[in-house]
């Protein structure tokens, strides 16, 4: 996991929607560079290079570099602290769930 990245990084870094979609193109495309992510996209190079900026600090990509171009990847233990934290939540709502059953059991045998 990457050392330093936490749930907040994560979710600020995922709050923006332009961002959320750059993220979900990379995820899409397994590895793709920003001038391919600004094609067709209505924003410009600049932007793209921001929100990536943005998305490799969170730790949710990585790059490659080659020659002039660089590569960018979506890295998966980037959003281990957003699912540490759900995991989390989850079992706090399946225990409430449980005594919820329990409980309409006891109203309806």
């Amino acid at each position: 996991m990457n050392q330093g990245i936490e749930i907040g990084g994560v979710l600020r870094a995922l709050a923006d929607p332009t961002r959320r979609a750059v993220y979900e193109r990379i995820v899409g495309a397994g590895e793709i560079t920003v001038v391919e992510l600004t094609r067709g996209s209505g924003v410009t190079q600049g932007a793209v290079s921001q929100h990536l900026k943005s998305l490799k600090q969170a730790g949710l990509v990585a790059e490659r570099p080659e020659g002039r171009n660089v590569h960018y990847r979506a890295d998966p233990a980037g959003l281990a602290p957003l699912a540490d934290w759900m995991s989390h939540y989850g079992a706090f709502w399946r225990d409430r769930f449980a005594d919820l059953r329990a409980v309409l059991k006891e109203i309806d045998p």
